[in-house]
């Protein structure tokens, strides 16, 4: 009779562990299918064995009678039992004979390409060493769900495969340690510890101090498992193992110890050796290493990145189960690579987080001032976490008599480098204000700055002045989207503002245009990524956004407007999935304006009486406010300032006064020279107004204006 050859490709490769589901996700195991039967006879074919004293896999024992030993290859008996006597039992070159039955589509079960080899299922007989030393089976059948040792070196290349690859997923530190951890418990160790040098160094840091190893992450086989690979609640607590009881949190490789030459080695080794063994103590403790199981069933393999070794992983068997074999070291020395590499690029690129993070910070405002008459509110979204910062920007300066200029621009791209250019305007754009410049003369400038950075460095921007005494708006556009105002009514209005060209083309003017600003309005200053994505052009956007403003505003009532800050997550929260294709600005402004019965204005000649005539003024807009109170110290205050600024001025000086939640003093003149506080000497006859002012104000300063100067002080009022 022919017979087929059938050969079964082994399916696991750990030795059978008590309460081991294979279909445990942390072991990536996948379950196989029974073994093939032969038809007719009902027997299932024996799986191949292994030699070199490594006990064989488990596999399928034939119900029929029994003989000393499987059939060679290719032979079958003439009683069909398939079992050939001349064949040593446990033979590594020993395969599976078919039955009379066998067709041509009898074939061996295959593991998913991206699983690791399991165990098989039950009712399969396993093999165990005989007491003289030769393998047979024992005709003990495995309980289900138990992992067996590896029986050839594909198991151990399809194992550190599909780990290696968990391993790879990872992206931070912790995702690569846990990966490492569930990979190899259960499937390739019953414990895995993973310490890590602390501090980690990145890149081409050299560390200081001593080598500091501390514990990141333990993993061990749970007590009690059920049989679909989930956890199951145990009526007891289980029983401590002595696996438990290793480890110590934080260890000092000492210079020269036992442990420190293990580290220096970088291979794994067996802690067997008298080199490990003696590095045990150092690492896990004293208790630590009284645990750990004798003979070769544990691994310490040294964790070395690029530069230097970064930890080490201890790899822990039990006592009941089979030790590690040589070939072991080879697959602890690959996942002992994988991760240390994984690590150093965890490391470096949380290091590249940390200086986007950073250079955000610094290039955004971490809070916006607090400016009289206007309120403040503002959001900033990146295009992605992997990219945290890029070229939008937004700004609230305090300008000279209350005003605010408010500032919102973009650069191209969403890069490093954009945020870097981004942080050159915007510096560029606090110097130009502070120098109270018109918003074109501004953009100007800001046009010729973007020149000088490169060819390419192209913006858009959009600045506007804030006055709330007048409760007028000055806005000029280097195109930039247009901004919205909300009126107090709940009617939304996309202010027709002449574009423009963007900052860094040359050669071009930018107009500004004077619009009203009335009290409880609220305009809304964005960049494109809010408004423009793939699913919508950016006037449709801008449509849908002055919809959902308009819409929002309803809520409130035409009498009160909608908060600030519910106002920008209301926004934020017109954006699809879609929508999120660069980055997003988004500042907010409140106009309150401050009323005319609350500001005093007047202008002075810059004569020897302007001080006296400037005290009597002061006093009859108090006594007018009912804030009597402050006369002395506001009297006091004005006297100094007017008197320095009519030695110098040449021209009419200005003093107001401004009444919101302080009392706000402004002396202005036409001599741009900024005073400076300096301690005057005992003969000096002059030089202490300043100190008087510096002790006496809430808070006091000097700004320079296009036309002189204004010096200012606020007191507090009750």
């Amino acid at each position: 009779m022919d017979s087929t050859r059938v050969t079964e490709q082994p399916t696991s490769f750990e030795r059978p562990q008590p309460g081991v589901d294979p279909a445990d996700p942390r072991g990536a195991l996948l379950r196989t299918p029974s073994p093939a039967r032969v038809p007719g006879t009902g027997a299932a074919l024996p799986v191949q064995g292994r030699s070199g004293g490594e006990p064989p896999a488990s596999g399928a024992a034939s119900p029929g009678p029994a003989s000393p030993g499987p059939t060679s290859p290719g032979t079958v008996t003439p009683d069909g039992s398939g079992q050939d006597p001349a064949v040593e039992p446990g033979s590594e070159h020993s395969q599976p004979g078919a039955g009379q039955g066998a067709g041509p589509d009898s074939h061996r079960p295959r593991p998913a390409p991206e699983g690791i080899p399991v165990q098989p299922d039950a009712g399969q007989v396993r093999t165990g060493p005989s007491p003289d030393g030769k393998e047979r089976r024992s005709g003990q059948v495995t309980q289900p769900g138990r992992p067996t040792p590896m029986r050839r070196d594909g198991d151990r290349l399809r194992f550190v495969g599909a780990a290696t690859r968990r391993i790879a997923r990872g992206i931070d530190l912790d995702e690569i340690v846990m990966g490492l951890c569930r990979a190899t418990v259960p499937t390739f160790s019953d414990a895995i510890l993973v310490y890590l040098r602390d501090p980690l160094p990145v890149g081409d840091e050299r560390p200081t101090g001593p080598l500091v190893l501390r514990l990141r992450r333990t993993d061990r086989i749970p007590a009690e498992r059920d049989t679909e690979g989930g956890f199951m609640p145990v009526a007891a607590p289980p029983e401590p193992s002595e696996l438990d009881s290793v480890g110590e949190e934080l260890c000092t490789v000492r210079p020269g110890s036992a442990l420190a030459e293990v580290l220096r080695g970088v291979r794994p080794v067996f802690t067997d050796a008298p080199a490990a063994r003696a590095a045990l103590p150092e690492l896990l403790g004293e208790d630590g290493a009284s645990a750990v199981p004798d003979g070769q069933r544990a691994i310490l393999a040294p964790l070395r990145g690029r530069r230097r070794v970064i930890g080490a992983a201890l790899f822990l068997r039990r006592p009941e189960r089979i030790p590690f074999q040589a070939d072991d070291l080879l697959v602890a020395a690959q996942l002992a690579t994988h991760s240390a590499l994984g690590i150093d690029k965890a490391v470096l690129y949380g290091r590249e987080a940390y200086i986007a993070d950073e250079l955000q910070r610094t290039m955004l405002p971490e809070t916006l001032p607090r400016c009289t008459g206007v309120r403040l509110a503002s959001r900033y979204l990146p295009a992605a976490e992997t990219a945290r910062v890029g070229g939008d920007w937004y700004d609230a300066i305090p300008l000279p008599g209350s005003r605010v200029a408010l500032v919102v621009g973009d650069v191209m791209g969403h890069s490093m480098t954009s945020a870097a250019i981004m942080g050159q305007l915007r510096t560029t754009a606090q110097t130009l204000a502070g120098l109270d410049l018109p918003p074109q003369e501004v953009l100007h400038h800001l046009d010729e700055q973007a020149q000088r950075l490169g060819v390419d460095r192209m913006a858009t921007c959009l600045y506007a002045v804030y006055d709330p005494v007048s409760h007028r708006i000055t806005i000029a556009n280097a195109g930039h989207p247009p901004p919205i105002l909300l009126e107090l009514g709940g009617r939304a209005e996309v202010l027709r503002v002449p574009a423009g060209a963007p900052i860094g083309v040359g050669g071009v003017d930018f107009e500004a245009v004077e619009l009203d600003a009335p009290a409880g309005a609220t305009l809304l200053l964005y960049t494109d990524g809010l408004v423009e994505s793939r699913l919508r052009d950016v006037w449709t956007g801008i449509e849908q956004l002055r919809e959902k403003l308009a819409a929002t505003a309803q809520l409130t009532g035409a009498d009160h407007p909608p908060p600030l800050e519910a106002l920008c997550d209301e926004v934020l929260d017109m954006l699809g999935p879609g929508d999120r294709d660069d980055d997003i600005a988004l500042l907010a402004a409140r106009f309150d304006g401050i009323a005319p019965n609350d500001v005093a204005y007047w202008f002075l000649e810059p004569e020897d009486a302007a001080p006296g005539r400037a005290r009597r003024l002061a006093r009859r807009a108090l006594t007018r406010w009912g804030m009597e109170e402050l006369s002395d110290s506001v009297e006091l205050l004005v006297s100094e300032v007017v008197t320095n600024a009519v030695r110098y001025a040449t021209r009419p000086v200005t003093l107001r006064l401004l009444r919101t939640d302080v009392l706000r003093c402004e002396v202005g003149d036409d001599v741009p020279q900024l005073p400076r506080l300096r301690q005057a000497r005992a003969t000096d006859e002059g030089g202490r107004g300043l100190y008087l002012v510096n002790r006496l104000a809430r808070r006091w300063g000097a700004t320079r204006l296009s036309t002189g100067k204004v010096v200012w002080f606020e007191l507090n009022h009750g």
